[in-house]
């Protein structure tokens, strides 16, 4: 679907990029011609992504960085050259009841996703608006950040703010020709994520079957969409938010769609009957 060198001279910041899903998207851009720079907080992890594209022939560099950190941010955006887009990934959650969060624990969340998101789209988007040349900045989210959901407060609420931080600068930078868009995944096995949100396997069937597609999503899946959102080729796609999670979310959302896991011809049987009851 995509040629090969679609990306190229292109320069793409990938926030939370030693591992997951921003290793992925790190990898595909630069498989096709992009040059990848990694934030995240682990060196060792961000040498071995590093290592993995330039052994497939790609280009890539590692900056070990705490996007909580805002003078951190600008010290790694001081020594760049062209950044044409960023990708801010990086990202914390757990599960955990409400009432038993303390302060510390929902500020830990919401310092990583939408404070540290606003630090990167601020030091970079700068540089951006400097070169006069435009770009792209892409915003990984969630579906719950329409909903909200239990659980998981602190996420669902900087994950809503990094919604509107998506939509508000669409807007507002549009005059600087930088498109702002975000990607709103559902369940895909990355490193780390599923033993902290899907600790049992019974979580993880449960969640499978809440999918129409009856399947998790692939982190290349997400790695292609946000291709195409970085790319020349969407160059009239700002505001927008992808979701990609099987149909998750809107069955979720329908009141009957729980009988999509009835038996399709017993169910159309018991349908039938019922119809025929009205008559």
């Amino acid at each position: 679907m995509f040629q090969a060198g679609l990306l190229k001279d292109k320069t793409f910041v990938i926030t939370g990029g030693g591992s997951g899903l921003g290793a992925e998207m790190a990898r595909r851009f630069a498989e096709l011609g992009a040059r990848a720079v990694l934030l995240g907080r682990r060196k060792e992890k961000l040498d071995e992504v590093v290592a993995q594209i330039e052994r497939a022939g790609g280009s890539a560099s590692g900056y070990p960085c705490d996007v909580r950190d805002s003078a951190a941010v600008q010290e790694v955006a001081s020594r760049l050259g062209q950044v044409d887009g960023l990708v801010n990934n990086a990202a914390g959650n757990f599960l955990a009841a409400a009432e038993d969060l303390s302060a510390n624990a929902f500020k830990a969340v919401v310092d990583i996703v939408l404070n540290g998101t606003f630090h990167c789209t601020s030091a970079f988007g700068r540089r951006m608006i400097e070169s006069g040349k435009g770009g792209a900045i892409l915003n990984i989210v969630t579906t719950y950040a329409w909903t909200g959901s239990a659980f998981v407060l602190p996420s669902a609420c900087a994950k809503a703010g990094v919604l509107a931080l998506t939509r508000s600068l669409a807007v507002e930078w549009a005059a600087y020709r930088i498109r702002v868009n975000a990607i709103a995944p559902g369940p895909v096995p990355t490193e780390g994520a599923f033993s902290r949100l899907l600790p049992d396997p019974s979580f993880e069937e449960a969640a499978r079957n809440r999918i129409p597609l009856k399947r998790f999503g692939t982190p290349r899946e997400i790695a292609d969409a946000a291709v195409y959102l970085m790319s020349d080729g969407a160059g009239y796609v700002t505001g927008d938010c992808l979701t990609i999670d099987g149909g998750e979310w809107l069955r979720s959302g329908g009141e009957f769609s729980h009988a999509t896991d009835f038996d399709r011809d017993n169910l159309k049987q018991m349908l039938k009957a019922i119809r025929g009851k009205e008559k």
